[in-house]
């Protein structure tokens, strides 16, 4: 465990403590340990961690270590608490990581997993699940709906019990604070769990069946593709979000003036979206194009973006080309769909006096009227080192002022709703550039003058 810190030390040797003394009545002589049954399991499990450590499958191996969680949940159901936590450790050991420390994260995942699925099987057995699986020789079938109560119970308890480890080695490994370590962990793991203990009692109801152990596999496989594809949609999900975070923050490092606008961008976006009842996957989209809407500036020379002063009708001309590079930058990136017209009509305006193309009306796309409202109000309301920022209700009646020439009025409408439903959070008020604290002097902010203007008035090019 060399490299480790000694809160993450500390923790992961109290969780191996922990696991050791719920396995110890199995160990123990004269205990009546289903070993056959133990030792399957245990050997499923192991064959589902090892592909990960193939370099055939490599990274696109769905499973990483000790996360076929379907079989573990099976195990919480068909063996005693002190033989269900053994199942897990020797694929947790074996299974691959991704990261150093190799050794400190196989100690620490058996001994979490095997903690987590004496938990759950204690569960199991205190609400009487066993009785309601059935007779071990299939002689009586199992009692439904009764069955899914203690089930159902398990899976919950299995879920608060790893999000409870989960967040101690947050706290303790990766210094997270405490107040965030726990924050949406159930939340986001209860479902899954629930949907992989009704498959784990659909093995253990198998198992139990007149057609044996054999039987139960058949569950195994089509839970184990599923489980592939789930991950491969997330996996895929990530790397979509890691393309638009590393835009995002060159875009930031290149025009240090506008820091953090583009993330809130895309959140007062995804305000009007909602307001407006659009389905989930087109949410998402106009959250991205709100985010990438200034993504056009990496192709602005620097010296424009952060010059002091007003801008020459030339370098105005130069600013105003930056929807036209974003579009060209994103336009390989499949996934953005619609957010692409976004970036690329964002400063359009409804009367047709805007930039690149002068479209008017409902000519421009949707997600473009979208994102011009949503760019507005937070240019208006983001304190920058040269001004301070509007409050939000001031803001709002501007864009009013100029909805039905400017701005769509449907979208305008649609933000003031969502502002009064949800209002705008503190952070949306903080300084974005690096170079000026929040509440500075007011001699010292008239120094640096806006660039254009641009911030202080929609429809600018800034």
């Amino acid at each position: 465990m060399r490299g480790t810190p000694r809160a993450a030390r500390v923790h992961i040797l109290c969780v191996a403590a922990g696991a050791v003394v719920c396995a110890l009545p199995a160990l123990s002589p004269g205990a009546a340990t289903p070993w056959g049954t133990l030792g399957l399991l245990a050997a499923l499990y192991l064959a589902c961690e090892l592909p990960g450590r193939c370099p055939f499958f490599g990274s696109s191996v769905p499973i990483s270590a000790g996360s076929f969680f379907p079989l573990l949940l099976a195990a919480a159901f068909l063996l005693p608490p002190s033989a269900a936590v053994l199942v897990a450790v020797p694929g947790a050991l074996a299974g691959r990581v991704d990261r150093p420390p190799a050794a400190a994260r196989r100690v620490w995942r058996a001994s979490q997993l095997a903690l987590t699925v004496g938990a759950a099987s204690w569960t199991y057995a205190f609400l009487g699940g066993p009785a309601t699986l059935g007779g071990s020789s299939g002689d009586a079938g199992p009692d439904l709906p009764y069955a899914l109560l203690p089930a159902c119970a398990t899976a919950l308890v299995f879920s608060l019990v790893l999000a409870a480890l989960d967040g101690g080695i947050l706290v303790t490994a990766e210094r997270v604070a405490v107040r965030h370590a726990w924050r949406g962990l159930p939340a986001r793991s209860v479902g899954p769990h629930l949907v992989h203990a009704l498959a784990g009692l659909m093995m253990a109801v198998l198992w139990h069946s007149s057609y044996g152990p054999l039987s139960a596999l058949v569950v195994l496989l089509p839970m184990y593709i599923s489980c592939w594809v789930f991950a491969q949609y997330h996996r895929q999900h990530a790397a979509h979000r890691a393309t638009i975070r590393a835009l995002v923050q060159a875009v930031d490092i290149k025009d240090g003036y506008t820091r953090g606008h583009s993330e809130r961008v895309g959140r007062a976006s995804e305000l009007i979206a909602r307001e407006l009842g659009m389905e989930e996957d087109r949410m998402e989209a106009l959250r991205f194009a709100g985010i990438l809407h200034d993504v056009g500036k990496l192709g602005v020379p620097t010296r424009v973006l952060r010059k002091d002063g007003p801008l020459t009708p030339e370098e105005r001309r130069v600013i105003e080309l930056h929807p036209e590079y974003g579009h060209e930058i994103v336009r390989g990136i499949g996934f953005l769909d619609e957010a692409r017209a976004a970036i690329l009509h964002h400063h359009e305006r409804l009367d047709g006096s805007g930039y690149p193309y002068g479209l008017a009306g409902d000519r421009i796309p949707e997600f473009a009227r979208v994102v011009a409202v949503a760019d507005a109000f937070d240019a208006m309301t983001s304190t920058r080192s040269y001004r301070r920022g509007r409050p939000v209700p001031v803001a709002v009646e501007e864009l009013k002022r100029c909805a039905g020439t400017q701005f769509d009025p449907r979208m305008v409408r649609a933000l003031a709703r969502a502002l009064d439903r949800h209002g705008w959070s503190a952070a949306a008020n903080t300084v974005t550039s690096e170079e000026e604290p929040a509440g500075l002097p007011r001699q010292r902010a008239a120094a640096r003058p806006p660039a254009t203007g641009a911030q202080d008035r929609p429809g600018q090019p800034r």
